[in-house]
């Protein structure tokens, strides 16, 4: 479809809703265009293996040229149905099973995800530009300025700027982001070792929590397998594009207590490795391989915060999607399908009011009303679920660590 200039989009954050709404807009003949802080499209980790639900697959389907519909439904895989909660030695306390219909979930590698969001999107994407603020310039619409002092005008301004979103404070005064007790430290392990999976057959299908004797301790591990080789699958569907490695890994989290990680090692790679290795000491001798055989240089700290529900939106034809509103912990696999699900439904709304011919601040304010409604709905949950499986409250920590796992085989042996 050729592209439209008399309409434009200009956002800010080249993340997986950023690059989502991209998609939809380009699809659409809008134009559009995304401005992202890093200096290149891969120079940092941002996670590792992502769950999409129904509603992540949906915005996918909605957004995407059909030929990277297939290479993101391809390049993935069915996740396991099973949730094991355990103790530090992998016995079980209790399983949660998910009924789901076949194929309503699909685990996708968050790099590879990346590279075929921005498949297709070459000039529209624009790497060292930092956005700082945004102006309103009357009739001319929404200005989008960057830390370089250039600046980009468009008829529409998004911030999908993660979580440290620049301009969230201007165009969301109230909605600052509240921090949590918790953080996270992530890391990526070889599923196989001599040809043999490292992960034994019993929690093949699982994620794994193993929860500390410390409250607000735990480890969570789990196995991401590529359905089809990144490699081969881009090739086909998507030749010239850039196609990650693809080799089945091991994603795994120690999950602390804020004060248990120095300020001073934050930024320190290795020294983030390091405190997991000390901090793992007393796991199940699985949990100690995972984090022996990690690569230290691919590990991700994440401090947990919560969003803030808005109550006022301070700029006419500018909004917010993604983390950058409604940061959330990654407690249930809620925060990428809800950020994806802003994308479409954000795409959907600008186009139906280019096409119907109703003002764009109507479509925003429509966007704005129901992405309030399921996203913080989502934030409600998950901080939940963080708050019941790593609060310090002392009898149910001493049911989940002490009395459930002796009702249980171990899941696990030692050797």
């Amino acid at each position: 479809m050729p592209i439209s200039t008399d309409f434009s989009v200009a956002i800010a954050g080249a993340g997986l809703s950023g690059l989502c709404l991209a998609q939809y807009l380009t699809r659409a003949g809008v134009d559009v265009h995304v401005y992202e802080r890093d200096p290149g499209p891969f120079v940092r980790r941002q996670g590792y293996r992502i769950i999409l639900d129904q509603h992540g697959l949906e915005a996918l389907r909605e957004s995407l040229p059909r030929p990277l519909y297939r290479l993101a439904l391809t390049t993935g895989d069915q996740p396991g149905g099973h949730m094991r909660f355990t103790d530090s030695r992998l016995r079980d306390a209790f399983t949660i099973t998910f009924k789901d219909e076949p194929h309503a979930t699909r685990q996708l590698d968050r790099l590879t995800l990346r590279s075929i969001l921005q498949s297709g999107l070459d000039g529209r994407i624009h790497y060292g530009k930092a956005a700082v603020a945004v102006d309103s310039d009357g009739q001319a619409g929404p200005r989008l300025r960057f830390s370089d002092g250039t600046a980009a005008t468009a008829s529409v301004v998004v911030g999908a700027d993660g979580v440290g979103s620049a301009i969230r404070a201007q165009l969301m005064p109230d909605a600052e982001p509240s921090s949590t007790p918790m953080v996270g430290i992530y890391g990526r392990s070889p599923l196989r070792h001599n040809g043999a999976s490292v992960i034994p057959d019993a929690l093949r299908t699982s994620g794994v929590l193993a929860i500390a004797d410390q409250p607000g301790r735990a480890f969570f591990f789990t196995s991401m397998h590529f359905g089809e080789s990144p490699r081969t699958a881009f090739a086909r569907l998507a030749p010239g594009s850039y196609a990650p490695t693809g080799d089945d890994y091991v994603m795994w989290a120690m999950l602390l207590r804020q004060e248990e990680v120095p300020t001073g090692i934050r930024r320190n790679l290795l020294a983030l490795w390091q405190l997991v290795d000390r901090m793992s000491a007393d796991f199940h001798p699985l949990v100690r391989r995972l984090v022996d055989t990690a690569e230290p240089d691919a590990t991700v700290l994440n401090l947990f915060a919560t969003g803030r529900r808005p109550h006022r939106w301070a700029m006419p034809r500018a909004t917010m999607m993604g983390d950058a509103v409604h940061a959330m912990p990654p407690f249930g696999a809620h925060g990428g399908n809800t950020a994806l699900r802003d994308a479409a439904l954000l795409g959907r709304k600008l186009v139906e009011a280019r096409t119907n011919g109703t003002p764009v601040e109507e479509a925003i304010d429509g966007y704005q009303d129901e992405m309030v409604r399921y996203a913080f709905r989502a934030v409600g949950t998950a901080s939940r679920l963080m708050r019941r499986l790593t609060g310090s409250a002392a009898a149910p920590h001493w049911v989940l660590t002490r009395v459930l796992p002796r009702l249980h085989r171990v899941t696990v042996p030692e050797a």
